[in-house]
């Protein structure tokens, strides 16, 4: 599996509307970040992790020109709301797009794409394929194996979901440890750091280094990175050898059961 982070930042990307702070002046490329994303390539078919407002954006960035589905972590809008552009990929390549989510994600679906789901829909609407899923082990497009993670974002389930011996996990506040218990033995860890100050809803930098502690993979990368953290420069210099600030358009490839 390849898999590319098409977006690292936090619900409002970097840089933020009108501001002047030294991040969001920033000339590193590095510092520029889309909301939270990532796409999956195996042999057979693409895939994405949560359609954000700037999923066209990312798509185009990232040439890709197949996609089969969509997980979605949870409903909050820095996730879904772009999902309207998989208009796209139903009229190329004549298909439904997949859609993986629970039942609270289908709801709020059906309410900001209210829509997609009449009766008597609109030519050119998005075509879905709603896959209901929970935290339970599943099977994407019929034959990867996926196990989620539920995480608490204060008071909100979400879920990450684990590919083999990749996991990647946005929006935790806390974790139960039997959630953690499916994270052992991982290659790559992709989780949540929002800035170093806490935050009711988000890991901290001390908390999301402590949870990888706990997990102890061989690799991770911080993101849904606020500008409030700092640049990428500053951030690195921070973080043990093991540990990496992702960064928009980062690739990286792992073998799949």
């Amino acid at each position: 599996m390849k898999v590319t982070v098409l977006g690292s930042g936090t619900s409002q990307g970097i840089p933020v509307i009108a501001c002047d702070c030294h991040v969001c002046s920033s000339n590193d490329p590095k510092d520029d970040r889309l909301r939270c994303s990532i796409l999956l390539e195996f042999e057979r078919e693409n895939f994405v992790i949560d359609a954000g407002p700037d999923f066209r954006q990312q798509l185009l960035r990232a040439n890709v020109k197949s996609l089969k589905g969509v997980l979605f972590t949870h409903e909050h809008k820095d996730h879904m709301a772009g999902l309207d552009d998989v208009r796209a990929f139903n009229f190329r390549e004549n298909r439904d797009m997949d859609i993986y989510c629970t039942p609270a994600v289908e709801a709020a679906l059906k309410r900001e794409y209210h829509y997609v789901f009449n009766e008597h829909k609109y030519p050119g609407v998005p075509e879905l394929n709603i896959i209901s899923i929970g935290n339970q082990p599943f099977l994407l497009d019929g034959v990867i194996p996926v196990q989620p993670i539920e995480v608490m974002h204060y008071k909100m389930p979400v879920l990450g979901f684990r590919f083999g011996n990749f996991a990647y996990i946005t929006d935790a506040k806390t974790v139960a440890n039997e959630e953690i218990e499916k994270l052992q033995n991982l290659e790559v860890l992709i989780v949540n750091a929002l800035r170093k100050e806490a935050h009711i809803s988000h890991f901290n930098l001390e908390e999301a280094l402590a949870f990888i502690a706990k997990v102890n993979p061989k690799k991770a990368y911080l993101t849904h990175i606020s500008h409030l953290f700092g640049t990428h420069t500053e951030i690195m210099r921070e973080l043990p050898e093991n540990i990496e600030v992702a960064f928009d358009g980062l690739t990286f490839e792992f073998d799949t059961p």
